[in-house]
């Protein structure tokens, strides 16, 4: 979620968990928790000026709305392209603005020294790796070895958690180990026939991280998440594990001497925001005891027996625009002069379908907005829910995961969407080499950003009418077609099971969610892990909605505070227990916390839960 360019912002954010394959597209083999051959590993060395936590840039240039700059803009070096892939995440993530509290009330913005270990793992049956990262500070304690393990959040490349587990865990000295868990920011140019290399620099040759099936044949713009014909989120779990498993290789490699590091002598926390937080609970499913404990913030996660996050979508997709329309008092931006011209069309064109009621907007309106209400959304996730439909994020994560679920190779996508380089005036152009240079440090992993655009094959011009698309993504997760049931079988493989036992296990939501509602992830999957016996606390939070990165507008930070804060609280005690087992795990906790609005965050605003028994 980038957050001063606020399209790129949300799409950056973007999260969403759903699932993978059809009978004609058999499912590959059931992966072992066997540590898999790490591929093209390399290792860099970060300190002085280029450090681990925010490549020497501090916390004015990560607040900084210009980007580092490339010397040359069309080919930059692996340095220049790291430094901003990490000043891209961190704004992405983190409410980073003064008074905002991070680096004062929680978090760490403090210079780290160290080393970076990078390879690619595959998941047995993958058609392609998914990379990832080792971060071994120089104040790691090889009598005292722990390792934090993340996935990205929302589609993001590999410093995508740099926020949330590098900011925690670097400060405790730990290594840690991240992954992009199939998705990520790997872009692939159809047209010019180019893409990136291990190190994030782009090339038209030679070893390219992705490279997707039918590249010869289509046009535009394909990437991992989309295109892999893999579907990711099926394996979030075991692409977590492995880059466990791969941290403790890389230890091996730094510290050889106190090798072998493995879960049984290493301290292990698995920690993750939005999709990273839906990989954390997925890979709390699987035996043996890799993990000692598990920290997921609003996690995206599907279980059986409800409807999945892919339905929810593509209905907001199509009744959002309508339905905020009965809101008066609506978050900015967007503009909500700027929107209700179009949301007022929708209203009419959803009418002419026989989608909503009423014979005027205010009635149609109602009517959206109370099917949105029926399927369990709360009023308060409806209104946070602005931004995501107001800068058209529902169509593109509908897009981008029902062709992921279906496996569908660029060109291929059952509704005619595609992703396309963008010209000045906004529509499909061939990219250029400078633009082209910037996506692996800034994509947000599922376009719209960064001059990718979204492409709907049904629209006619400037008054194209875009239900056709949207209805044809709604159809793909409740028809019947060959292509419904195979993206609905993907959606399948990606639901979520109960935790072994045993495992501690925290799970923290805001209640004002508007883009993974609670009530249709959090609220579900914990019942769920308590029926079968698991060791799981739920922090709820008020006044807390998806996007940190958000609170960087006046507007936002008036009505909500970040969730982060909740994260870095819940690791703390879920490491007291770990290192003392006779302090006490967190406990449920219903939190009430005070808005700073403009004044400085006080740590007393956010209610944290005091540790059982203090």
């Amino acid at each position: 979620m980038n957050i001063h360019r606020p399209v790129m912002l949300l799409c950056a954010a973007l999260p969403l968990l759903l699932g993978s394959i059809s009978s004609t597209h058999a499912a590959p083999p059931r992966p072992t928790t066997a540590v898999p051959a790490f591929e093209q590993w390399r290792e860099t060395v970060h300190r002085g000026s280029d450090e681990l936590l925010t490549a020497g840039l501090g916390i004015d240039a990560l607040r900084s709305a210009t980007a580092p700059a490339f010397a040359n803009p069309a080919q930059p070096t692996a340095e220049e392209a790291r430094r901003r892939a990490i000043w891209s995440s961190w704004r992405g993530i983190a409410d980073l603005t003064p008074g905002g509290g991070f680096g004062d009330v929680y978090g760490s913005l403090q210079a780290v020294p160290g080393r970076e270990f990078s390879a690619y793992a595959r998941v047995p049956g993958a058609r392609h790796p998914h990379r990832v990262l080792v971060q071994v500070p120089d104040s790691f304690d090889a009598a005292r070895r722990c390792l934090v393990v993340a996935a990205s959040s929302g589609s993001r490349g590999i410093h995508g958690a740099i926020a949330v587990a590098g900011s925690w865990g670097l400060a405790h000295g730990c290594a840690v180990a991240y992954t992009d868990k199939g998705a990520g920011s790997d872009y692939y140019d159809l047209d010019a026939k180019a893409g990136f290399q291990a190190d994030g620099t782009p090339a038209s040759q030679g070893a390219l991280a992705f490279i997707p099936a039918g590249a010869t044949a289509a046009q535009g713009i394909a990437f991992k998440h989309a295109h892999s014909g893999d579907n990711p989120e099926a394996d979030w779990g075991r692409h977590l594990l492995q880059a466990l498993q791969f941290g403790l290789q890389a230890l091996d490699r730094a510290y050889p001497q106190a090798a072998p590091f493995t879960a049984a002598n290493t301290r292990t926390l698995g920690v993750g925001v939005s999709n990273g937080g839906g990989a954390v609970l997925r890979a709390a499913e699987i035996e043996g005891d890799w993990f000692d404990a598990m920290v997921a913030g609003e996690p995206n996660v599907s279980v059986a027996g409800a409807p999945p996050l892919y339905d929810f979508v593509t209905q907001a997709a199509l009744l959002m625009p309508c339905a905020l329309l009965t809101e008066d008092d609506l978050p900015q931006p967007p503009m909500r002069a700027q929107a209700v011209p179009g949301w007022t069309q929708r209203c009419a064109t959803l009418k002419s379908a026989g989608l909503v009621q009423g014979d005027d907007t205010a009635a149609q309106a109602r009517s959206a907005r109370q099917q949105l209400l029926d399927t369990g959304l709360s009023a308060d996730a409806l209104r946070a829910g602005a931004f995501s439909t107001g800068f058209d994020l529902w169509r593109a994560i509908a897009a981008t995961y029902s062709s992921a679920y279906g496996r569908y190779a660029a060109g291929e996508h059952p509704c005619a969407y595609s992703f396309s380089a963008a010209g000045t005036d906004g529509r499909p152009h061939a990219a250029t080499a400078e633009v082209r240079a910037t996506w692996w440090s800034e994509g947000s992993g599922i376009p719209p950003g960064s001059g990718v655009v979204l492409v709907d094959g049904n629209a006619t011009g400037a008054a194209e009418d875009p239900l056709e698309g949207l209805n044809c993504l709604r159809a793909l997760g409740r028809g019947d077609s060959a292509d419904a049931r195979r993206v609905r079988a993907g959606i399948t493989a990606a639901t979520a099971k109960a935790p072994r036992r045993g495992l501690p296990i925290v799970v923290i939501h805001g209640l004002d969610d508007g883009l993974v509602p609670i009530s249709m992830t959090s609220d579900r999957y914990v019942p769920l892990a308590r029926k079968a016996g698991a060791q799981i606390a739920y922090w709820r939070v008020n006044k807390a909605q998806h996007f940190d990165s958000l609170l960087a507008f006046p507007d936002y930070r008036k009505r909500y505070v970040p969730l982060l804060p909740y994260l870095f609280a819940a690791m703390d005690q879920v490491w007291d227990h770990l290192e003392d087992p006779a302090r006490a795990l967190p406990q449920d906790a219903l939190i009430q916390p005070s808005l700073r609005a403009e004044a400085p965050l006080l740590r007393e605003q956010l209610s944290i839960p005091a540790p059982p028994g203090r």
